[in-house]
């Protein structure tokens, strides 16, 4: 348990602290004036434009739809720089909020620092990670009916699990990554414990909107790792300003591989994205034609 509390101590202090960040970032940053930035207020209000000054107390700018826009720093949560390729048609498409992930493999894209999400899946498995760099972060999580089940008989016989993964761009839609998925797993008796999981490497192309990754992985039991390894091949496409259609397709090995394959859309806010979608493969279709319904949320900070 001790990597997981550590997470979660790593995930309140990041959202206690951010606040104090923001400030001091504001207080320290250069603005140009040729620049596009998003202000988000302590009430969550935002406002989007160039930036023309700023003095003590107010920053000005001029925004898509007011010429001028006095700001008041003290009230300032967080700001950002915009690309104004997220300008469309007068309206802003805010960055896609849950580009390092799919359904549950991951992109190579990675979280920046001070980043991080709470990601739930069926309302039973719950995880959380969080940017210690721009190229490293670390995650971890529980397996709540494990959880209830024992606490019912008097013990606490989790399943949890930890995710470290590292991550860079090596050309202008290019990212490559690696990662690693250990979990802890109570035995029958819950008299031990195994520890499971998959090492992992995979490559994106594609942007953050629209995108294709490639990964390869070895599952273990203990110190035992798998002869063949998995292959995933994942993709999503941003079909509007709060949609877009996701992909997951993991071939494990076999003789020969099994094909699962997965299929849906995903709705997202500036800081939210939930995604419903379809489990199936040969012999999922036998007994539920359309596959077996996928739901998660995922919440950012």
């Amino acid at each position: 348990m001790k990597p997981l509390k550590i997470i979660l101590i790593l995930g309140f202090l990041t959202l206690g602290l951010n606040p104090i960040f923001s400030q001091r970032a504001i207080n320290t940053h250069h603005f140009e004036t040729s620049k596009l930035y998003l202000f988000e207020l302590q009430d969550g209000t935002q406002f989007i434009g160039n930036f023309l000054s700023r003095d003590s107390l107010n920053i000005v700018i001029s925004s898509l739809s007011i010429p001028k826009v006095e700001i008041p720093i003290g009230r300032i949560k967080h700001f950002e720089e915009v690309n104004p390729k997220n300008i469309r048609n007068g309206e802003y498409w805010f960055p896609n909020p849950n580009a390092t992930r799919y359904l549950f493999a991951p992109s190579a894209f990675t979280l920046k620092k001070g980043e991080g999400y709470y990601q739930n899946t069926y309302l039973f498995l719950n995880s959380l990670n969080v940017g210690i760099t721009d190229h490293i972060s670390i995650g971890g999580g529980i397996e709540f009916l494990s959880t209830f089940s024992s606490l019912s008989e008097g013990s606490f016989q989790a399943v949890v699990f930890i995710t470290p993964k590292i991550g860079f761009q090596v050309a202008e839609k290019v990212h490559i990554g690696a990662g690693l998925l250990y979990a802890s797993i109570p035995d029958m008796l819950a008299t031990e414990r195994s520890g499971v999981g998959v090492a992992y490497g995979m490559g994106t192309y594609g942007t953050q909107e629209h995108n294709l990754t490639v990964g390869l992985g070895w599952g273990f039991i203990e110190k035992e790792f798998s002869s063949k390894p998995f292959v995933v091949i994942s993709g999503m496409t941003r079909t509007g300003r709060k949609t877009a259609l996701v992909t997951e397709n993991w071939f494990v090995p076999a003789d020969p591989y099994v094909g699962i394959i997965s299929y849906g859309i995903r709705f997202f806010g500036e800081k939210l994205t939930v995604d419903l979608a379809l489990i199936n493969n040969r012999d999922i279709a036998e007994e539920f034609i359309i596959g077996i319904p996928y739901v998660d949320f995922v919440v950012k900070f």
